[in-house]
């Protein structure tokens, strides 16, 4: 652990991997959080599979492998997918889960036959492209991170602007648009929130794992309290946490991916609040019923 940790602060490549996991583990945590309030744990992985398109256009046109045109084309694909989702849902009857998968599905299919053409065509710049399949921690580099921390910074200060209003939608949108709040255009800015967390975690876990990240630390800190203010950041905690130890995990030796590792770290993380959570964990839930069960057979009949 010693040796990691020392990895860790002089190694180049460990250090912005860490970084960057820890990024995406904070904005993924925050804003999954209103996620799986609003019964929308599908969302990431339909944006996440929706970006795929979107890389391989990006690529076609720039014919490069710049980290900045590919993420630029993932996000606008994951924005166009966002807004067919919302389009289907309020102007059709199909609900809101058949709707997610019809885009995933659909946006995945047409990404990986673009992958697949792009890999027949001959071009030697292709190579590497399918690694936002299932993500590539590893080539990671500082100006990545920079990046990735400022579109962090931004969803999370438009988050915190308007916390009180996105709370209010998570819970009671009824209510929200009978106090005059512009339930539609807050949805979608929530949408686009979640967008750039997609954006931000695709290149470290990939599209196929990154609904991981926006969904398992926010049920994990669902365990531990009933507020949202504090769900949310001990999701971003449960996030970070899991980024960074993925990443030392993968380091500690040859051939581990990082980013499957990411998301079993988070998944521990929830199997031990799932267990020992003090809210809703099994753990007090059933020590709770044997004491209720104790007094009422206390109780005179």
């Amino acid at each position: 652990m010693i040796e990691l940790l020392r990895d860790l602060v002089f190694d180049y490549t460990i250090r912005n991997v860490a970084l960057g996991s820890a990024i995406l583990g904070i904005l993924g945590g925050a804003l999954g959080s209103f996620a799986v309030l609003r019964r929308q744990g599908l969302l990431g992985d339909a944006l996440a599979h929706a970006t795929l398109p979107g890389v391989c256009v990006a690529f076609m046109l720039a014919g490069t492998k710049n980290p900045a045109v590919l993420l630029l084309g993932a996000a606008l694909s994951a924005g166009l997918g966002a807004l067919l989702i919302l389009a289907v849902v309020n102007g059709t009857r199909i609900k809101q889960d058949a709707a997610l998968g019809i885009v995933l599905s659909v946006f995945f299919g047409a990404g990986i036959v673009l992958l697949t053409y792009i890999a027949g065509s001959g071009d030697a710049g292709q190579s590497g492209l399918d690694r936002f399949i299932f993500g590539q921690a590893a080539t990671i580099v500082r100006e990545d991170v920079v990046t990735m921390g400022v579109l962090a910074v931004a969803a999370l200060a438009v988050t915190a602007l308007l916390f009180k209003e996105f709370k209010l939608l998570s819970f009671d949108p009824a209510f929200a648009a009978s106090l005059g709040f512009p339930v539609g255009a807050l949805n979608v800015l929530l949408t686009a929130l979640i967008v750039v967390a997609v954006v931000v975690g695709i290149q470290a876990v990939g599209v196929v794992l990154m609904a991981a990240m926006l969904i398992t630390p926010a049920a994990a800190a669902r365990q531990w309290t009933n507020r949202l203010s504090v769900m949310v950041c001990v999701s971003a905690l449960f996030g970070a946490t899991s980024g960074v130890g993925g990443a030392l995990i993968s380091a500690s030796g040859s051939n581990l991916p990082t980013g499957p590792l990411i998301v079993l770290v988070a998944t521990g993380i929830l199997a031990v609040s799932l267990l020992l959570g003090w809210r809703h964990g099994f753990l007090w839930g059933w020590i709770s019923g044997r004491r209720n069960r104790r007094e009422a057979l206390r109780r005179p009949a």
